[in-house]
C-alpha cells in the first residue's frame, strides 16, 4: 500500500474512525495520530483521548476550532446567502474545509507522511477533505480506508470493531449516521434511506416538533453590522455564543427542520434530514435586511452568486480562487447591510415583524399610494413607451404579416 511512517487521522470517536485506527496499523504498519476538531458537537470530547489511545493511536489532538469555523467559514457563507438546492444550509459542507485545514496543520507539525479520513466512497465529504489537502499540502498522501478495505457495510464495521474490542456508539438495530456541529445536525442512513419514511420524533436533538412548540409567538431582534450578526435583543455576543443562543431559541419553537432529497456531487441522489435552528433564523433575518438595503441590480446579481457560492461549498471548493473572488464581491455588497430585523417565531415558522437600517433604500415618500410631491406619475407613460418599444415593434411586424396572409 506504499510506505507510510506516520499518518494523522481525522478522528471523531464514531464507528468509522474507531475501526480505522487499528486498520491503519494492521495494513500500513504506521504510527497513527488522531485529530479531533471541536466544532460544537455538544458532547464531551475529553473521553476520546482514552478511547483513541486504547484503539491504538500514539497521540491525540483535540483542537477547538469553533471560533474559526464561525468567523472564517459560516459568516462568509451567510453573507453570501448560500443555500444548496433551495433548502440545505450547508452545515456539514462548511465545516469540512475548516476541519481539513486543521488536520493538515497537525500533519505538517508532526512531520506526517499522510492524512486519513473515514469518509465513504459514495459521499461528498471525501471530496471536501481531499481538495483541501490538495490545496494546502499537495505532497501529503491521503488514505481513505472506505475505498481500500473489504468492509462493505456499517454492519460489517460493527463486527470488526467488536472483534477488536472497540466500543462503538451505534448498533445494528439503529445505524444512524449523525453529524453535528455548531451550525446544524444532519441525519442519514438506516431507515432514512427510504425517502418515503417520515423521521421519528425521538431522532431530533435540537428542535421540538412544531406541534409541541409554545402556543404563544416569541419576538426576537437580530442586529447586523456589515452583513454579520452581532446582537440579539440589543445584547452583543461573540460569534459562537450568538449561534448557540439562537439554536436554543429556534429549537424551542421548532424552527429549522429540513428533509431533503439532494443531488450529491458524486452523482447520486441522497436523502438527508437536517436541523439548523439558529442558522435558519440568521439566514432569514439576513435576507430581510438585504431586501431593505441592496439596490435591485446588485440584489438580483447576488442571487446568482449565492447559488454558485452554495455549489462551491457543497463541492468542497473552498480553497479556490473563485471562492476568494466571490468573497470580494460579497464584501462590497455587505457594506450597507447594517441594521436590525425583528422576527416572530411560532410553531416552526418565521415571519418578519419589522426591519430598520440607517442605509435603508426604502423611501415612504416615493412608495406611498397617497399624495406625494416627489414622484410625477405622468413620467411613467414615457418610461412604458420606451421600455415596451421592442414589444411594439414585434407586434407591428406580426400584425403586418397576418394582414398579408
Amino acid at each position: 500500500m506504499g510506505e507510510v511512517k506516520k499518518v494523522v487521522l481525522a478522528y471523531s470517536g464514531g464507528l468509522d474512525t474507531s475501526v480505522i485506527i487499528p486498520w491503519l496499523k494492521e495494513n500500513y504498519g504506521c504510527e497513527v495520530i488522531a485529530m479531533v476538531a471541536d466544532v460544537g458537537q455538544g458532547e464531551e470530547l475529553a473521553p476520546l483521548k482514552e478511547k483513541a489511545i486504547l484503539s491504538g493511536a500514539s497521540k491525540i489532538y483535540i483542537e477547538d476550532i469553533k471560533e474559526d469555523l464561525v468567523k472564517n467559514y459560516i459568516f462568509p457563507m451567510l453573507k453570501a446567502g448560500a443555500v444548496y438546492e433551495g433548502k440545505y444550509l450547508l452545515g456539514s459542507s462548511i465545516a469540512r474545509p475548516a476541519i481539513a485545514k486543521k488536520l493538515v496543520e497537525v500533519a505538517l507539525a508532526e512531520g506526517a507522511d499522510a492524512i486519513a479520513h473515514g469518509c465513504t466512497g459514495k459521499g461528498n465529504d471525501q471530496v471536501r477533505f481531499e481538495l483541501t489537502a490538495k490545496a494546502l499540502a499537495p505532497h501529503l498522501k491521503v488514505i481513505a480506508p472506505w475505498r481500500e478495505w473489504s468492509i462493505k457495510s456499517r454492519e460489517e464495521e460493527i463486527d470488526y470493531a467488536q472483534a477488536h474490542g472497540i466500543p462503538v456508539p451505534v448498533t445494528k438495530e439503529k445505524p444512524y449516521s449523525m453529524d453535528r456541529n455548531l451550525w446544524h445536525i444532519s441525519y442519514e442512513a438506516g431507515v432514512l434511506e427510504d425517502p418515503n419514511f417520515e423521521p421519528q420524533e425521538d431522532m431530533f436533538l435540537l428542535t421540538v416538533s412544531p406541534e409541541k412548540a409554545p402556543d404563544t409567538p416569541e419576538y426576537v431582534e437580530i442586529a447586523f453590522r456589515a452583513g454579520e450578526p452581532v446582537a440579539i435583543d440589543g445584547v452583543e455576543y461573540g460569534p459562537v455564543e450568538l449561534i448557540e443562543k439562537l439554536n436554543a431559541l429556534g429549537g424551542k419553537h421548532g424552527i429549522g427542520r429540513v428533509d431533503l432529497v439532494e443531488n450529491r456531487l458524486v452523482g447520486m441522489k441522497s436523502r438527508g434530514v437536517y436541523e439548523t435552528p439558529g442558522g435558519t433564523i440568521l439566514t432569514f433575518a439576513h435576507r430581510e435586511l438585504e431586501y431593505l438595503t441592496l439596490d435591485r441590480e446588485t440584489m438580483h446579481y447576488k442571487e446568482l452568486v449565492a447559488a454558485k457560492y452554495a455549489e462551491l461549498v457543497y463541492y468542497g471548493l473552498w480553497f479556490t480562487p473563485l471562492r476568494e473572488a466571490l468573497d470580494a464581491f460579497v464584501a462590497v455588497t455587505q457594506k450597507n447591510v447594517t441594521g436590525t430585523v425583528r422576527l416572530k417565531l411560532y410553531k416552526g415558522n418565521i415571519s418578519v415583524a419589522g426591519r430598520t437600517s440607517p442605509f435603508s433604500l426604502y423611501r415612504e415618500d416615493l412608495a406611498t399610494f397617497g399624495a406625494d410631491a416627489v414622484y410625477n406619475q405622468k413620467d411613467a407613460e414615457g418610461f412604458i413607451n420606451l421600455f415596451g418599444l421592442p414589444l411594439k415593434v414585434q407586434g407591428l411586424l406580426k400584425a403586418a404579416g397576418e394582414k398579408k396572409a
